[in-house]
């Protein structure tokens, strides 16, 4: 008996259609972005309680009470309706940890500290870290500047900038990229968060990677990995912190970033492929930094640490076998504080935020803490890392005069 003849369905997509699935999957976007940002198309920053402003200078409550009394110059914040609960904005906390909380300050003239948060593999957890690592730094003091090199521009999205709207080329780092500036002032974006700053990305990024190879074509000797180096160094004297995210590759970008950057932390999930991911990154620099000449040989990082990011510690998951091939693998590199997996951060991701964004949380407290706790121990870590560098830079200027 012959069998029934399956008929055929032509799933072959052209350029063209490419293009009007692109439109619609555009246009369903702006549909959701509305439904997720609102009532409010832009974000807010959260408020803080005495509690918590008591919290973030190390101080108790009824120390910030009696410093309310006595230091009138301190922001006394504002109360609520009828509500006998004093809240204090954003920039109002800052303002009490730069006074009270003991923050050691950066000297001044000497630059601040570019780290670059880096990995190939795609849901590393790289943008969500580099916003709260940037918020969680503010929270301690200090001005930071973050710098997009993702085409996809999530990190500018997580800033509150509507990317289709709000961002063209002439924003991002591509004109500085071009030689059209001759500095990157004019791509620097105050955001919703006091005291943190953006140069926000766009899809025409991927443009770095024709211009570049092109110039180094018709000049061998261009310093094609200098050039984003060249733009950020005059801005460490802004910033107490310019942060990077980049694209998940070995980009001309990425290169730029890692070579301008004196620091750099490694988001790794513990799961098998992540792993091996990871090996084949430093595989792939390590043989940049030796084949590639011009390169500076005197280049040295003042850190590298690994973070263990998106930790599954249930019975079923592989975790702790990883964990212990990543712990034999970079020894000392990997950070003592590790982000755990939880619904709680993906909810907040559907809303474009980060677990700094959370002003009332729905669920549990202990289960706010538990996701907080370690990314305010990620930002102490490595901001006390630099005080240290920032003390011996003045124990050495005083020592040569």
């Amino acid at each position: 008996m012959q069998k029934p003849i399956v008929p055929f369905a032509d799933r072959s997509i052209s350029l063209q259609e490419l293009g009007n699935f692109s439109s619609r999957l555009t246009v369903i976007m702006e549909e959701l972005r509305e439904q997720m940002l609102a009532p409010h198309p832009r974000k807010s920053a959260p408020e803080y309680t005495s509690s918590q402003l008591g919290a973030l200078c190390g101080i108790e409550r009824a120390k910030v009470n009696y410093l309310l009394q006595k230091k009138e110059f301190l922001p006394q914040g504002i109360y609520h309706g009828g509500s006998r609960t004093r809240m204090f904005s954003l920039p109002d906390v800052q303002e009490w940890v730069r006074q009270e909380s003991g923050i050691v300050h950066r000297p001044e003239g000497t630059p601040g500290e570019i780290v670059i948060i880096a990995n190939f593999k795609g849901g590393s957890t790289k943008t969500t870290t580099t916003a709260s690592l940037a918020q969680g730094l503010t929270l301690r003091g200090r001005k930071v500047l973050l710098v997009d090199l993702d085409p996809q521009a999530s990190l500018t999205e997580l800033c509150g900038l509507y990317v289709e709207e709000d961002i063209n080329e002439a924003d991002t780092v591509m004109p500085f990229i071009y030689g059209d500036e001759t500095n990157l002032d004019y791509a620097i974006n105050s955001t919703y968060w006091s005291n943190l700053d953006i140069i926000p990305a766009a899809t025409s990024l991927f443009g770095a990677e024709f211009i570049i190879p092109s110039t180094v074509t018709q000049d061998p000797k261009f310093k094609f990995w200098d050039i984003l180096n060249k733009g950020l160094q005059p801005l460490r004297q802004r910033y107490d912190y310019i942060l990077i995210d980049t694209a998940p590759s070995l980009s001309y970008m990425t290169i730029n970033a890692l070579m301008s950057a004196n620091a750099m932390i490694m988001p790794l999930v513990p799961e098998s492929l992540d792993f091996v991911s990871s090996v084949q990154f430093w595989n792939l620099f390590s043989e940049l930094a030796l084949n590639f000449t011009g390169l500076d040989p005197t280049k040295r990082f003042d850190f590298i640490n690994v973070l263990l990011s998106k930790v599954d510690n249930s019975s079923s998951s592989s975790a702790p076998v990883v964990r212990s091939w990543i712990e034999r693998a970079y020894g000392e590199w990997v950070l003592p504080v590790e982000i755990p997996i939880s619904s709680a951060v993906g909810s907040e991701a559907l809303e474009f935020s980060t677990i700094y964004d959370v002003s009332k949380w729905t669920g549990s407290n202990r289960t706010l803490s538990r996701i907080r706790d370690p990314f305010d121990h990620l930002c102490k870590l490595i901001d006390d890392k630099f005080v240290v560098k920032w003390n011996q830079s003045v124990t050495n200027a005083k020592g040569a005069v």
